[in-house]
């Protein structure tokens, strides 16, 4: 939708800060091929990731960072042109041109839940999100919460003046929806909304294709319509009330985050298109295209961080990098590097039913997080893999625990540290 709706605007592309471009290897995946419109990462049970990808030919899972793909069965989908992908511990959610699909397995079996749609609403799904107990699908028609993983939907649009949502995202007390008429937040979990966007003029259409949450920041990429600026990347760290405009002309279709990196992805028809990467808040941008296989491999659809990977999705397939490829050289120019280890007490705290864990990692290491209850329990793996050095956050959701007091304790190298944190529901 976002390509095609790219094609028929005009644009006159004005400037663009990059201070080089980084030579780095892309390699293209074994399959899957087709147009990638989504990605979900999940932890496994063996310390690494699985990471989901969805597109116009179906849904498929890499267990060994891309090395090898298998195709999800779709049987019980009505359509697997599967275009959005949420997870909420074990359960995997997709979006489809037919609405709301539910896998309590890993993407083995599908259960449609989408019954509950008003029935003058095309569930067309754009966007899906998990907020605590709450699903969140968004559509042409606006924003949809289910608070029994399909069972029912209820409609939230109340603020909403512009209602096709093309992305969602969750900071933990704010619910967030970029849509064709910019960005919205909602305090009470979709009861109402309101429009946040001011960093655009009142006579501009600012179209928010993507958003990510990354700490206390929230990033918005998109195109802005009627203007000769194009788009962009916008960032706040106070919910929507103040804006930072990134120095980055051109529009967005993808974000992704390790650390405090900040990856974007845009279209070939722009700045010759590809993956750019921020070190530094959005101040300023580095191309990371070398070695595509193609020109039209640099329509970027989808970005994603799994393992030690970056991930790209394109219209021919999947890409994948090294972080050390495109991180390691950058950061060890910063002066901004921590220089020792670090666990952060999270915030809010108390906290119902989300709250925020920063950790700083001076040198790469091997970085476990995990939640106990008072029995020494453990209730939640948070982060199992190798971190490059910098600065991280990591959110941890207690909405299927009761009110208590829990410990999180962090391992990297010989550094550990416990802490403790009180969920009051």
């Amino acid at each position: 939708m976002k390509n095609i709706i790219h094609s028929f605007l005009i644009v006159i592309i004005t400037s663009i800060f990059f201070s080089c471009e980084i030579n780095a290897q892309w390699i293209q995946a074994n399959g899957p091929y087709g147009f990638i419109h989504c990605f979900a990462v999940i932890p496994n049970s063996s310390g690494g990731t699985n990471l989901f990808t969805g597109g116009e030919t179906g849904l498929f899972l890499t267990t060994d960072n891309g090395a090898t793909w298998t195709t999800c069965d779709t049987t019980g989908m009505t359509n697997n042109n599967v275009s959005a992908l949420a997870v909420s511990g074990t359960n995997l959610f997709a979006g489809t041109d037919w609405g709301v699909f539910l896998s309590t397995n890993s993407g083995t079996n599908w259960t449609p839940i989408y019954a509950g749609f008003p029935a003058l609403v095309a569930p067309q799904i754009s966007a899906l999100a998990v907020s605590g107990s709450s699903l969140f699908a968004g559509n042409g028609s606006g924003v949809f919460q289910s608070f029994q993983n399909g069972a029912n939907w209820t409609t939230d649009t109340v603020g909403m003046l512009y209602k096709y949502v093309y992305a969602l995202a969750d900071s933990g007390t704010n619910l967030f929806a970029g849509s064709n008429g910019g960005v919205y937040s909602s305090v009470n979990k979709g009861g109402s909304w309101t429009c946040i966007n001011s960093f655009t003029m009142d006579t501009m259409t600012f179209n928010a294709y993507t958003l990510g949450v990354c700490g206390t920041d929230l990033v918005a990429g998109g195109f802005v319509a009627e203007s000769n600026f194009n788009g962009g990347v916008f960032i706040t760290a106070n919910d929507g009330a103040n804006w930072t405009e990134s120095n980055f002309n051109s529009p967005i279709d993808a974000i992704a985050f390790s650390g405090t990196n900040i990856f974007v992805g845009t279209s070939s028809g722009y700045n010759d298109g590809g993956v750019f990467l921020s070190d530094n808040n959005g101040v300023s941008w580095k191309a990371v295209n070398a070695a595509f296989f193609n020109s039209d491999s640099l329509d970027i659809s989808a970005l994603a961080v799994s393992g030690s990977y970056l991930f790209a999705g394109t219209a021919y397939g999947i890409w994948r990098i090294s972080l050390s490829e495109i991180i390691t050289g950058i950061n060890n120019q910063q002066s901004n590097l921590p220089n020792r280890f670090s666990l952060s007490q999270n915030y809010p705290n108390p906290f119902n039913p989300t709250t925020i864990i920063n950790y700083s990692i001076p040198k790469t290491s091997l970085v476990t997080i995990k939640v106990y209850d008072v029995l020494g329990r453990e209730v939640a793996t948070l982060v199992n893999e190798e971190k490059y050095a910098g600065n991280y956050s990591v959110q941890f959701s207690g909405s299927k625990l009761s009110s208590g007091i829990y410990f999180y304790r962090i391992q990297a190298g010989s550094f550990v540290q416990t802490k403790k944190l009180l969920l009051l529901k």
